[in-house]
C-alpha cells in the first residue's frame, strides 16, 4: 500500500476578511483525520468531547474539549471523529503576514510574535485558559468583520500572556526542514499510524526509509527528539487512552487493540506515561469495569 505525504489544504480566507473562521458542528469536520500541513497558522478549540490528535511527533488523547495553536506548515491530524461528542469546533487560520509583513515588529505585537514563534513546535493550552479563551473564540464567529479582527488579537494577545500550556514537540521539531526530510519522516509517520497496531521491525521501518538501521535510529531521534520505539509506544499508549475512556472493553482487550502483544509491558509502558495504572485512569472517567 502506497502512503501519502501529508496533503497540502488550500486555505482561503473568509469573504470580507483577513483570515478564516469556521464553525462545525458535531463532527461536521470530516476532514481533520487527514495528516496535513498549510502555511497558515491554525488556531482550533474544540467544546467538549474527546480525542486523539497528532501534531508534529507528538501524539495525545483529549478530553473535555481541546485548544490548540499549530504553527505555520506544522503537518498535524486527528482532533476529532465519528465517536467525538464534541458539541462544536471552532477553526481559525491566518497567515503569519495577514496583517502586513512588519506588523509584529511592532512594540505592541511583540508578545503575540513570540507565541507565534512557539506555535511552530505546536501548543496546547490548559483548562483555566481553555475556558476563558473559548468562549470569547465562539462568541468571535458571530460579529462583524472588523470586529471580530480586534477580538481575534485580543485572543492571541491574552494566549501570548498565559503561562498555562505547554509545548507539544520539544527540542528543534518543527518539520519545517529540508524537503527531502520532511516525505521521509512523514513517510513513516504514516506507516506507523496505519499500523500501530501491528508490530513493526527496526528493519521493516528502517528499510522504508531507504536507510540502514543504526542510520534511521539516528536520524529519526535527531528529527523527532525521541527513539522510534518511544514514538510507536506513545501512538499505542494514546489510542489505548481513547479506548480506556470511551469503549467498553476489558484492559486485556484495551491491550491488544491499541497493538501491544504482552500484558505486562502494556501495564508497565502504561504507567511510565501516564504515571498511573490502565484501571485507575478507567476509573476517573467511570468506566470502572465490576
Amino acid at each position: 500500500m502506497k502512503h501519502a505525504n501529508p496533503a497540502f489544504e488550500a486555505i482561503k480566507p473568509n469573504i470580507g476578511s483577513s483570515f478564516t473562521s469556521l464553525k462545525f458542528q458535531r463532527n461536521e469536520n470530516i476532514k481533520s483525520h487527514v495528516w496535513h500541513y498549510h502555511p497558515e497558522v491554525e488556531l482550533i478549540f474544540v467544546c467538549k468531547g474527546s480525542g486523539k490528535r497528532q501534531i508534529g511527533s507528538n501524539i495525545s488523547y483529549f478530553s473535555d474539549g481541546d485548544l490548540v495553536l499549530i504553527g505555520s506548515n506544522l503537518p498535524h491530524c486527528g482532533l476529532t471523529n465519528e465517536n467525538t461528542n464534541n458539541d462544536y469546533e471552532m477553526v481559525i487560520q491566518f497567515k503569519p503576514d495577514f496583517l502586513g509583513e512588519h506588523i509584529w515588529e511592532t512594540p505592541e505585537m511583540q508578545r503575540i510574535s513570540a507565541l507565534l514563534e512557539k506555535s511552530k513546535a505546536g501548543i496546547v493550552f490548559n483548562e483555566n485558559i481553555k475556558k476563558t479563551v473559548g468562549q470569547k473564540i465562539a462568541d468571535m464567529h458571530e460579529i462583524s468583520s472588523l470586529n471580530k479582527l480586534l477580538t481575534f488579537l485580543e485572543i492571541l494577545d491574552e494566549l501570548a500572556t498565559t503561562q498555562d500550556y505547554r509545548i507539544l514537540n520539544a527540542g528543534k521539531y518543527y518539520l519545517q526542514t529540508q524537503v527531502e526530510d520532511n516525505e521521509r519522516i512523514n513517510h513513516i509517520f504514516n506507516y506507523v499510524k496505519d499500523h500501530f497496531k501491528e508490530q513493526i521491525s527496526l528493519e521493516e521501518i528502517a528499510d522504508l526509509a531507504n536507510m540502514k538501521v543504526p542510520s534511521f535510529c539516528r536520524y529519526f531521534k535527531k528529527i523527532t527528539n525521541k527513539t522510534f520505539t518511544q514514538f510507536v509506544n506513545e501512538y499505542r499508549i494514546t489510542h489505548s487512552l481513547k479506548l480506556l475512556a470511551e469503549q467498553p472493553l476489558s484492559i486485556t482487550e484495551v491491550c491488544f487493540e491499541s497493538g501491544f502483544n504482552n500484558f505486562s509491558y502494556f501495564n508497565k509502558t502504561f504507567k511510565e506515561y501516564i504515571k498511573k495504572s490502565p484501571s485507575q485512569y478507567r476509573k476517573e472517567f467511570n468506566y470502572f469495569m465490576e
